[in-house]
């Protein structure tokens, strides 16, 4: 077996994490390629002796892997999903963050979860991604357009809303005047989404959500979508360049810029382990359930 492993440290939770999965691997043979940065990390604060082989751009990755072992927190796997990209090399996420609803395998059980992996015990969740276009030049929105959990427009440099122009498949939908507009993903409706008050979809639903954040009419709500909808915005504001956010990467575009968005040709695919399952996620992570009543 052929693992790629990419990661980030936390000063308090990742020393034992990382000592346990390399344990567990080497003891079982595996082959390990470390994201040089990652291994580079490690190096430095002694949690590592040996040498091992290293990559350093997704270009890298080839069907030779079985699987990229993400260590760290949702914002990890997110990262990681950008060098997996149309690969389809699946992800499995150890959280060593704080929620984790993408990075769900625990500290405590990541020998046993690490075997169901050995053994083939796993399932894929297929996760949808996101890509956008933009009507003028900008390279970090070409070099790398899509995003796994959310894309979302806000302002910038000012205090003022902002005007989202919003057409569904070129028929017109809406003009939000918020302080932004979220368009989520299934799997990013438990992040940005959610905290603006919009639904939460399980993984497998085939819809797109969008939510406005903080808007100025109190009757415009969160929207789902069939996610083969084409969702075109047009954004204009005081100020002449507004933000994108892709997941965790941010740029600048200019006022009046249309933006075309789109589901992707290709998915993500997320090792889903047995006894870590969505629902069960959802329920531990939210609290669901803890009513003395239940």
């Amino acid at each position: 077996m052929k693992v790629a492993i990419y990661g980030q440290y936390y000063q308090n939770s990742t020393q034992p994490i990382i000592n346990d999965i390399f344990v567990f691997l080497t003891k079982n043979n595996v082959e390990m390629i470390i994201e040089a940065n990652f291994l580079s990390m490690i190096y430095e604060r002694k949690l590592v002796d040996s040498c091992y082989k290293t990559f350093s751009s997704h270009t890298e990755l080839d069907s030779s892997f079985d699987m990229l072992i993400s260590i760290g927190g949702d914002g990890t796997i997110l990262r990681a999903a950008t060098l997996v990209r149309d690969s389809g090399i699946p992800i499995l996420g150890i959280n060593a963050g704080r929620l984790g609803f993408l990075a769900s395998v625990q500290k405590e059980n990541i020998s046993e979860f690490l075997q169901f992996v050995l053994d083939k015990k796993y399932t894929i969740s297929q996760r949808a991604l996101i890509s956008i276009e933009c009507s003028t030049p900008n390279e970090s929105i070409e070099e790398m357009n899509f995003a796994m959990n959310e894309i979302t427009v806000s302002r910038k440099d000012t205090t003022a809303m902002i005007t989202i122009d919003t057409y569904l498949n070129d028929e017109y939908l809406n003009s939000y005047w918020a302080d932004g507009l979220i368009i989520s993903t299934p799997t990013g409706t438990t992040g940005y989404n959610l905290s603006c008050g919009g639904p939460i979809l399980t993984p497998d639903v085939k819809s797109l959500v969008i939510t406005p954040i903080a808007p100025h009419n109190l009757t415009t709500r969160p929207l789902v979508v069939p996610d083969s909808t084409e969702i075109r915005l047009k954004v204009s504001g005081r100020e002449p360049n507004y933000l994108i956010s892709l997941d965790s990467r941010v740029t600048s575009v200019k006022n009046e810029s249309i933006l075309t968005l789109r589901k992707t040709p290709f998915h993500i695919n997320m090792v889903e382990i047995p006894e870590e399952t969505f629902v069960k996620t959802l329920r531990k992570k939210l609290l669901w359930g803890e009513d003395k009543r239940n």
